[in-house]
């Protein structure tokens, strides 16, 4: 079992421009099944051996493509996640940053019930190392199977993260970026989940970021549900209150976007919350040794 990725993953490159194309390529390379492309003027061509489509619909019919990511420009990136939803995919990565927040309330509301998964936007996307499956912009030559989960809002970190773990010989599950916005389609919570529920993952990696309360969720399903290992890290604990970070959600506003608060509440959920982004990886080598799981 994996987390939302798997063998059968067949992807769909919505927005076939330079980004698209150049991480077309670099999913291609990595050993993922990429099936169709996506470009309102460009139907019937290929690119790099891709058949490109008008359509989501269309490619869908003749390629059962089951994974779209979307570089479309943030003007129109909520009508592709739209169109992707209609087509029924069952997920859908948006890697898009700027959209308006109205245009993703719009979005977030379509996609209820709709049976489709987002992640994003404004991410680096979701990979898995034991199928060779990336949908993102991750960097997959940092990448080792195994069975660590990670989560982050933050994505350099997330290669961060994955280094220092593969540094150790810790191989990874599954590893979710699920955006930095204020609106977003998965949760923390969500993929922490995702994650605790999937006998492939012994342990989950956590990173989350001034602003929100996004954590203090997770703090609280950790808390209640979650037995397997978290080591948890809060970006941006030095900054000062009202200061914009990288992303449009990281703003301290109130006491729980405070880290020092996310990390109480995380700490109290039985976390490992390590204090440097340095040391993720040895925080979680010890606390696979305390729990005595192999890795």
């Amino acid at each position: 079992m994996s987390v939302l990725l798997d063998a059968n993953t067949r992807l769909m490159v919505q927005g076939i421009g330079t980004e698209g194309a150049n991480h077309m390529r670099r999913s291609i390379a990595y050993g993922t099944n990429v099936v169709a492309a996506i470009h309102p003027k460009r139907g019937g061509e290929q690119q790099d051996g891709v058949p490109i489509f008008t359509t989501v619909e269309a490619a869908v019919k003749d390629t059962g493509a089951n994974v779209s990511i979307i570089f479309v420009p943030a003007a129109f990136a909520a009508d592709a996640m739209l169109e992707a939803a209609a087509a029924k995919l069952p997920l859908i990565v948006c890697i898009t940053e700027g959209i308006p927040v109205m245009d993703m309330i719009t979005v977030k509301r379509s996609l209820l019930g709709s049976g489709s998964v987002l992640i994003g936007p404004n991410c680096p996307g979701v990979i898995t190392p034991s199928t060779r499956t990336r949908v993102g912009i991750m960097p997959g030559d940092v990448f080792l199977p195994g069975r660590v989960g990670v989560v982050s809002r933050s994505g350099t970190l997330v290669y961060e993260v994955v280094q220092q773990l593969t540094d150790l010989q810790i191989g990874q599950s599954t590893c979710i970026g699920v955006g930095g916005d204020p609106i977003i389609g998965t949760r923390q919570v969500e993929a922490v989940r995702m994650l605790n529920e999937d006998p492939d993952t012994d342990a989950i990696v956590m990173v989350g970021e001034i602003g929100g309360s996004a954590e203090q969720e997770a703090a609280d399903y950790i808390k209640q549900q979650v037995k397997k290992p978290v080591v948890a890290f809060i970006a941006g604990a030095t900054a000062p209150p009202g200061r914009r970070m990288g992303h449009a959600g990281a703003i301290i506003s109130g006491e729980d976007g405070k880290a020092e608060n996310k990390k109480a509440a995380l700490r109290a959920a039985g976390a490992y919350v390590s204090d440097s982004p340095a040391e993720i990886g040895s925080t979680m080598k010890r606390a696979l040794v305390e729990r005595g799981i192999k890795y």
